[in-house]
Parts: C-alpha cells; sequence; structure tokens
C-alpha cells in the first residue's frame, strides 16, 4: 500500500508541475524586440531603404554649371585690342517638373524598398516565435518524457516487490525496462533537438548559440487577430510585399511622365567674358577694356524621337508587370493563408481533443494502477495507458504550438 500512494504521489505531481507559468508573454515581446535591434539580416534591409532615401537629391538637383577657358594663340585684333583670352559659364535647365518627378519617382523606390524592410521585419517576428515555440515543444517534451520515465521506475520498483512475493512474473519488470529505454531514446532525441533550435532562436537574436532562453511552463494560447474575412480583407490592404509592389507601380507611372519631360526642349543660360590686351596705336578711350558679353541663351531640341517613346513604352511595360506581379501575389497570399487557417483550425480541434482524452487517460491509468496494486492483473493495460498518456500529453503541446505558429504566420501575412 506504501508503494501504491508512492505511485500516485509521483504520479500527481510528474502532472501537477505543468500547471505553473514562471515566464510571461513579456518575454517574448522582449526577444523580438532584440531580433529588431541586432538581426544582421534585417539591418541590411534597412540600410538598402536607407540607401534608397540618398538617390532623392541625387536626382532632384540641377546639372553641373559647365565652365570653359579659352586663350587665343592668334589674338583676334579688335578696336579696343587683341582679344588674348576667354571666360565662359553656361547653366542648363530642364524641362519644367521634371525635377520635381525625379524626386517622386525615386521617394517611390525609397517606399517599395521601405515596405520590403518591414517585410523583412515581420517575417523576422515570425521566425523567432516559430523557433520559440519550437523550442518550448522540445523543453516540454523532454519535461514530460522524464516524468513518465519516473513514473516507469516506480512501476518498475513495484513489479519487483510482486515478483518477491510471488505475485507477478519477471515478464512485468522487463516489459517495463522495454519502456523505459524506449524513452531513454526518444529523450536524447528531444535533448539533441532542443539544442538545433536553441541555436536556431539565438541567431535569429545575433547571440552565442547556447544562450539560455527562458520559456514558461505552460505556453499561452494566441488568438487570431480578427475573424476570417477581415484577415483577407486586412492581407489585401496591409500586406507588406503588397504596398511594396504598389509603391512600384507608383515608380513606374511616374516615370512614364519623366520619359515625356526628357523628350521636351532643354534650355541654357550663360555668361561670357572676354580679354582684350592694349592697342598702342589706338587713341580710343576704351583702348584695352574687356568686353562682357550677356546672355548667351541655347535650346536642346530632341528631334530623335524614338528614344523618347521608348522610355515611355518602357515605364509602361514595367507598371503592368508590377500591375501583373501584384496579381500573381494576392493569389499566392490567398492560397497560403487558406493553408495556414486550415492548420489554425486542426491545431483548436487538436488541443481541445487531447485535452480531454489526457484527463481520461489519468482516469483510467489510475484505476488500473489500484487494480494493479491489489491483484497483480492488467500490468499490460498500465503500461499501454500510460504510453497513451505520454502521447495526448505530447500532442497537446503539439497542437498548442501549431496554434500559434499558425496565428504567427497569420500576423506576418498581415504585416504585424
Amino acid at each position: 500500500m506504501k508503494i501504491y500512494k508512492y505511485i500516485i504521489l509521483a504520479f500527481v505531481l510528474g502532472l501537477s508541475q505543468q500547471s505553473f507559468s514562471q515566464v510571461s508573454k513579456d518575454k517574448l515581446d522582449a526577444y523580438l524586440v532584440e531580433a529588431a535591434e541586432n538581426n544582421p539580416g534585417l539591418k541590411s534591409s534597412f540600410n538598402q531603404y536607407m540607401a534608397a532615401m540618398e538617390k532623392i537629391p541625387q536626382v532632384g538637383t540641377l546639372p553641373d554649371p559647365q565652365f570653359a577657358f579659352g586663350y587665343f594663340i592668334q589674338p583676334v585684333e579688335t578696336r579696343l585690342g587683341p582679344q588674348k583670352a576667354s571666360f565662359a559659364l553656361k547653366q542648363a535647365f530642364p524641362w519644367f517638373g521634371l525635377l520635381a518627378t525625379k524626386e517622386t519617382v525615386e521617394a517611390e523606390k525609397a517606399e517599395a524598398k521601405y515596405e520590403l524592410f518591414e517585410n523583412a521585419k515581420a517575417n523576422l517576428y515570425f521566425e523567432v516565435k516559430s523557433a520559440y515555440y519550437t523550442y518550448y515543444f522540445f523543453n516540454k517534451a523532454i519535461e514530460i518524457t522524464e516524468s513518465n520515465m519516473e513514473i516507469l521506475r516506480v512501476f518498475k520498483r513495484l513489479s519487483l516487490v510482486k515478483i518477491e512475493t510471488g505475485q507477478a512474473s519477471i515478464v512485468d519488470e522487463l516489459r517495463v525496462e522495454l519502456e523505459i529505454n524506449d524513452l531513454e531514446n526518444q529523450l536524447a532525441l528531444y535533448k539533441d533537438s532542443k539544442k538545433g533550435f536553441q541555436a536556431k532562436f539565438n541567431n535569429l537574436l545575433d547571440k552565442e548559440y547556447d544562450a539560455p532562453i527562458e520559456t514558461p511552463l505552460d505556453l499561452w494560447k494566441e488568438k487570431l487577430p480578427y475573424e476570417y474575412g477581415a484577415i483577407t480583407d486586412s492581407i489585401n490592404a496591409n500586406n507588406h510585399q503588397l504596398k511594396s509592389i504598389d509603391h512600384k507601380m507608383n515608380a513606374f507611372l511616374k516615370q512614364e511622365d519623366v520619359a515625356r519631360k526628357e523628350g521636351m526642349p532643354k534650355f541654357n543660360i550663360g555668361i561670357n567674358y572676354i580679354i582684350v590686351g592694349e592697342n598702342p596705336n589706338s587713341v580710343d578711350p576704351n583702348n584695352g577694356k574687356d568686353a562682357i558679353l550677356f546672355p548667351s541663351v541655347g535650346i536642346s531640341i530632341p528631334i530623335y524621337r524614338r528614344k523618347y517613346h521608348g522610355m515611355i513604352k518602357e515605364a509602361q511595360l514595367l507598371k503592368q508587370a508590377e500591375l501583373d506581379n501584384k496579381e500573381d501575389m494576392k493569389n499566392s497570399l490567398s492560397s497560403v493563408f487558406e493553408k495556414t487557417y486550415t492548420e489554425f483550425s486542426d491545431g483548436e480541434r487538436r488541443i481541445a481533443l487531447n485535452k480531454t482524452q489526457t484527463e481520461i487517460a489519468k482516469k483510467v491509468l489510475d484505476v488500473l494502477i489500484t487494480s494493479y496494486s491489489t491483484d497483480s492483473k492488467d500490468f499490460e493495460e498500465v503500461l499501454r495507458i500510460e504510453r497513451q498518456l505520454l502521447k495526448y500529453e505530447l500532442a497537446y503541446e503539439k497542437a498548442m504550438i501549431d496554434n500559434n505558429t499558425a496565428v504567427a504566420f497569420i500576423q506576418y501575412l498581415i504585416g504585424n
């Protein structure tokens, strides 16, 4: 009877330790902030956006002025004296609004880069959550497996007592030994898998691969941010990849306007300064006085139109390509969402099922332990139900992380 009480105590303690949580959801949020601050890939994406922003002032300024100097090897004689050298300064001006339109093009391209950065950040958050949940699962699987192994060791001690008193066969002990050996092998696999996901998680945060990770004893259950129909609308409106394509389309629309303005005349205004030497034979009071000629005005006439027609057509085709790309992306996102929503729904069902199955298995195991402790019957059934209980406990935890991972991916799709 003492052994029976010890079995019940070990069984209850092994299960009760699953009912408390030491780590809150806030810890995962802190990990997300840490990943956003330190992840090299995200930094790279942000720097690409910043580099794109630097293109805006490059295209929005006037061309550099042109300065020319001329020296007359053979001076040109004039009434005021010989012309010795000349200076010319000229500034070109594009068609009205061209520079502002070019700035708009680059601004839209930069916004497209920014949306890709936001998409990279949202994807990083999903990767961190997924790795965190999976690491939690293996941590929990180790805990559950070790708890079940401890219960099996108690069964083994009970069977030895039964064997010594002639109430059971040595087969009972060997059966327990088989179960323990199987669990030891599975436990080793869980520990190896845990190390792998520990390294993956820490790499996402740019930390040492073996840095400790805080996880709760019990995982919270995430909920969808919106109802089914609202999620689809939110994806189409807020997905960062779709928003990036929108900015690219706007850029090509403005690029078409740039091409038209490039095909318009360009103007230039200049000033010339000529150095004149003195004429020793002249009595003119302006003898040797430098001459300033102002202004000089020029115009560039784009008469070869095929170039500009090609530029316009190119912008139109690229805009259409992005429009088609957007439709393809929306179809892909819709398919991915449907698949993920199915996984979420399946996870919800499995959570409820395995929670119920676990409770039933506990009751059955309690009855069977009582039966075996009194009359040594149904020991094989005790082991079978204990194996089923382990299966349901692990399946419950797996369903929880599948549910939360699906929610995390849907949050990524809607740009959170």
